[in-house]
């Protein structure tokens, strides 16, 4: 059951500590187009949580070799602003004698896919031992049976991983994936373009005459349908076909109303701060950037749900060193080390007790809600759940015939 609270989470007076890149926003580039090319590249059908031992054994290498692979998306862990080392993997590294070869190279989850697609296909080594990837695309891997089942007794530390992202549809009692970081999908508002008004649901942006033909929506399918189907009081973690068929129909409404400018990925950010979007649908890493240059600019998670993602420790097949990557994932599940991280990337945090930590060292972060969000908001968060692959195909093409039609 959706939980409704009478009032909206109002998002003001936060402090900003630090101008960050926005990583969530390098997932909007995924769009329609993306989707579609990611659906062209044809996967083998897998079992989820059926083992395969063709496919999935490999020599662990990591009691012999002290070394580990991991691939991540660009700024997305902390960086010494004067050596640009990453000072918890430098440490990680002083604490197991474990290696990192860290690289930068997952810049959005298509594309990432499509390097690594050939080698999963043909049960050979990626070359990497670990990478994050967002939920549905965790989704997808699991479904193809390309990731390997966690071995918990290698992550202690994975009892501190936040209750509300404990057991996921896409992935019950994460057997194959623990989450990096997190991010929400809310209302992002500029008061000087709306008159003054605060933008606190989904009904002001689709039907709000004085916001017409300066309303932007996400280019992501499961952000835009997956808020619209919590404004129509449906789980996005549940819904059925209907549900979905009913929530293109009001977007075609409001699209055919006038009522949008268009469909976007991160590039409302700067129409938003000027005014010439005077609303959308906007994740919270591009809002905490945007306000720390324009304090002005609103933040709402409506009082009908807001969704949650993450990006997720995944361990591909034929990884050669899948005890040293979950070393080092049971690293990060450290509260201590979470902490830094956050400090840095300003995410919200995956792990319990690096708020109380930051507390200390950096308060204005640790109180930022955006970053640190009450136990409340984190339960009206909703997960767009995982879909089939014909589901995947059917819902794309509804979407871009939505976004990209007359």
């Amino acid at each position: 059951m959706t939980y409704r609270p009478s009032e909206p989470d109002r998002l003001p007076d936060i402090a900003f500590t630090r101008g960050l890149l926005t990583r969530r926003s390098m997932l909007a580039g995924i769009g329609a187009t993306g989707l579609a090319s990611l659906l062209a590249a044809c996967g083998t059908k897998g079992t989820a949580g059926k083992a395969n031992p063709s496919a999935q054994a490999a020599e662990d290498r990591s009691d012999t070799e002290k070394v580990v692979s991991w691939s991540n998306w660009p700024e997305y862990i902390d960086v010494d602003d004067k050596t640009q080392a990453h000072p918890t993997l430098d440490e990680f590294t002083k604490q197991t004698g474990i290696k990192v070869t860290y690289t930068e190279d997952y810049n959005d989850n298509d594309e990432f896919f499509a390097k690594v697609q050939p080698q999963l296909r043909a049960g050979a080594d990626t070359g990497r031992d670990v990478w994050c990837s967002t939920d549905w695309m965790v989704a997808k891997l699991i479904r193809l049976n390309w990731v390997q089942k966690l071995d918990k007794a290698n992550i202690p530390n994975a009892k501190n991983i936040q209750d509300t992202l404990a057991n996921v549809e896409f992935d019950p009692g994460r057997q194959f994936s623990l989450p990096w970081q997190s991010g929400f999908t809310g209302i992002g508002y500029n008061p000087k373009a709306t008159g003054g008004k605060k933008i606190e649901t989904l009904e002001q942006l689709f039907t709000d005459k004085s916001l017409k033909g300066k309303v932007t929506l996400l280019t992501e399918m499961r952000d835009t349908v997956g808020m619209t189907l919590l404004a129509m009081g449906k789980d996005p973690a549940k819904f059925t076909d209907a549900d979905f068929d009913a929530a293109i129909a009001q977007l075609t409404d409001v699209k055919n109303s006038g009522q949008l400018k268009g469909f976007t990925g991160n590039e409302y950010g700067k129409g938003l701060a000027s005014g010439d979007i005077a609303a959308c649908l906007a994740w919270t890493g591009d809002v905490v950037q945007l306000q720390a240059d324009n304090p002005s600019l609103g933040y709402t998670l409506p009082s009908t749900g807001h969704l949650i993602w993450s990006d997720n420790f995944v361990i591909p097949n034929k990884a050669k060193h899948k005890k040293n990557a979950e070393v080092l994932i049971n690293y990060y599940f450290d509260p201590k080390v979470m902490a830094q991280v956050v400090d840095y990337v300003n995410y919200i945090s995956v792990v319990k007790g690096a708020g109380e930590i930051l507390l200390a060292d950096d308060p204005d972060v640790a109180k930022n809600p955006l970053i640190f969000p009450s136990e409340a908001v984190l339960g009206r968060a909703h997960v767009f759940r995982g879909l089939t692959e014909d589901e995947e195909t059917r819902y794309n093409k509804a979407f871009q015939a939505l976004t990209t039609g007359g």
